[in-house]
């Protein structure tokens, strides 16, 4: 039993809040002063790295993870900002701690399908699941996909766009998609390729096909493997606590790297499109997602905190599935059964990427209205249903969004330079719709759930 506060601890506690928040309060404010007064550079570096100690003593004061992975980033951007080489020099630091985590998707996958899969009582409510998923999945990345080419219409961001003198040529190379290669990537030839390459898909559908298989194996056999999956996706979520103890460290050095390396005087070139974006992802989240969330009867406070953590490591990281473990263990903490996140978790990173749909469906009207190529409404509608094939057929490619993009500007005619052109700021709108991902797949598990009658979790 923990033991009870006392007066004197309470007002130890009050005392200390009170002066964390009156530093962050006042380095804010002489921050935000420096910078509208257009004070000296070293009285405007002391003013930023003072709001930041005051961040950094709220942490302490607050000890949580999330804290500490906010403040973090707010370190991550100085530094990236003042010392643009350190910053640079810190990508090790968040390549690392994306390694560590990608080591823990496929077992962790493997585990909490079979087990949720072989050991649940019905396989036919399992399918039921499966196609209760795929009907939300297509129905949201739809309206994701229409509210991206609502809002390039509306801005007409790429209107005007010269071709910049210096493009950066794309490190992948365009892929043409066709229905039955979609069909195709999702089963795997060899299991162990699809792990080191992580194909999250292919991975799933084996670890499916494999809880299937041992549903039929006679209960003696089954209990002794359905019982190294149970230790196996256990091990794996422990493995995800310690592995989140670093998450502050990598996430602040993924901030610092782009910053550094990019600087902030990018956010002035194409900042219509950027804006476009952001404007759009956050339309998409109050139209779509928070009346879906409110039908659905979801409790929004408690789901805001369950995702804040993967959220803001998907932001800072530009990488979906270095939130997948933790975001799973955060449904299931919300109440989630264990089957039902283990099975749509997965299957949406490959058919439920909202963000990344939506920003394709922008980014390529982009192209055409920075080629001055115009577009039917017609021609427009069909860029958007290719979109809704191919975007399902490269999940698990680095890059997968530019290597879709470059596709459909190959299958439908349009120039390569405007998607080169916007490779600059690839990785602010990365940051976006990564987020957008990562939440839009949280709630897509407690949906189903709720779909199915069992959330809240049945007594």
């Amino acid at each position: 039993m923990g033991e009870e506060p006392t007066a004197g601890t309470t007002g130890r506690r009050g005392r200390l809040a009170a002066a964390s928040a009156l530093l962050v309060a006042g380095g804010a404010s002489t921050a935000a002063l420096a910078w509208v007064l257009g004070w000296p550079a070293g009285i405007a570096l002391a003013a930023r790295w003072t709001g930041l100690a005051g961040l950094v003593v709220h942490a302490i004061r607050r000890r949580s993870l999330t804290t500490w992975i906010l403040v973090s980033m707010a370190l991550g951007a100085e530094v990236g900002y003042d010392w643009p080489a350190v910053g640079v020099s810190m990508r090790l630091l968040s390549l690392i701690f994306i390694r560590m985590i990608k080591t823990i998707i496929a077992p962790l996958l493997f585990g909490t399908l079979v087990v949720g899969i072989a050991g649940h009582s019905s396989l036919r409510q399992v399918g039921r699941m499966g196609i209760k998923a795929l009907v939300y999945f297509e129905l949201v990345t739809t309206l994701a996909l229409l509210i991206g080419l609502a809002a390039i219409n509306l801005t007409q961001a790429g209107v005007g766009v010269q071709p910049p003198a210096d493009l950066h040529r794309a490190d992948v190379q365009a892929v043409r998609q066709t229905a039955s290669d979609v069909i195709l990537h999702a089963f795997p030839e060899n299991v162990a390729k699809s792990v080191a390459e992580g194909q999250v898909l292919q991975i799933v559908v084996f670890s499916i096909l494999f809880a299937i298989a041992l549903s039929l194996v006679p209960e003696p056999r089954r209990r002794v493997m359905l019982s190294l999956a149970e230790g196996l996706s256990e091990t794996m979520f422990k493995f995800t606590n310690l592995v989140m103890l670093f998450a502050p460290v990598g996430v602040g050095a993924a901030i610092a790297y782009t910053v550094g390396h990019m600087g902030l005087g990018i956010l002035v070139n194409l900042a219509k499109l950027l804006a476009t974006l952001y404007l759009a992802l956050f339309a998409f989240l109050l139209l779509v997602l928070l009346p879906v969330a409110l039908v659905a009867r979801v409790p929004l406070r408690r789901f805001v905190s369950a995702i804040a953590e993967p959220v803001s490591i998907a932001f800072a990281t530009t990488s979906s599935e270095a939130a997948l473990p933790l975001a799973m263990e955060r449904m299931e903490q919300l109440g989630v059964p264990r089957q039902t996140v283990a099975f749509v978790m997965p299957t949406g990173y490959s058919f439920n990427l909202d963000g990344s749909t939506l920003y394709l469906a922008l980014a390529s009207i982009f192209v055409a209205q920075a080629a001055a190529i115009p577009l039917t409404f017609g021609q427009q509608l069909m860029i958007v249903f290719t979109l809704m094939i191919t975007s399902k057929g490269v999940a698990g490619v680095p890059r997968a969004t530019l290597v879709i993009l470059l596709g459909t500007a190959a299958s439908f005619g349009l120039p390569e330079w405007p998607i080169l052109a916007i490779l600059g700021i690839d990785e602010l709108m990365d940051m976006a719709r990564t987020s957008v991902n990562v939440i839009g797949n949280c709630l897509a598990t407690v949906v189903v759930a709720r779909w199915e009658g069992e959330f809240p979790p049945k007594a």
